[in-house]
């Protein structure tokens, strides 16, 4: 008889550490938002949201966090060299803007009568589009 070279509860102690890790952030920014920026070194800049990473919390800004990359050329056509780049800032130091102000705002949820949900800005009580 062989000798168990592994413990038989390691496969579910691995699954539970694996599921805090696959957990997604729940928020109501999305692709497409106009925010602003409330904290770190961009604080104030507004742009508009190119990606989120749920596993992460966090979202990449047009034009904000900017930082260089050496890029080196994958195709013959494409050029070498220092590439600035938007990097991602976490979700916590980002507000959503109010449609009728233009101030960041918090954002609330509104079930409609027909059933859709929908994000309405907690000052003035507009709901806010969501633009794919």
């Amino acid at each position: 008889m062989r000798v168990l070279k592994y413990r038989k509860t390691a496969k579910k102690r691995n699954q539970a550490r694996h599921a805090i890790n696959v957990e997604r952030v729940r928020t109501r920014i999305t692709k497409g938002d106009t925010v602003r920026v409330m904290r770190g070194e961009d604080r104030g800049k507004e742009g508009t949201v190119l990606r989120v990473f749920l596993k992460k919390g966090r979202a990449t800004v047009e034009g904000v966090n900017i930082v260089k990359r050496h890029r080196k050329a994958r195709r013959p056509e494409e050029q070498s060299g220092i590439v600035e780049m938007p990097a991602p800032v976490h979700l916590s130091n980002l507000m959503l803007l109010d449609p009728k102000s233009g101030a960041p705002t918090r954002v609330r949820a509104r079930v409609d009568a027909d059933g859709t949900k929908e994000r309405v800005s907690a000052k003035s009580g507009d709901s806010i589009p969501r633009s794919f």
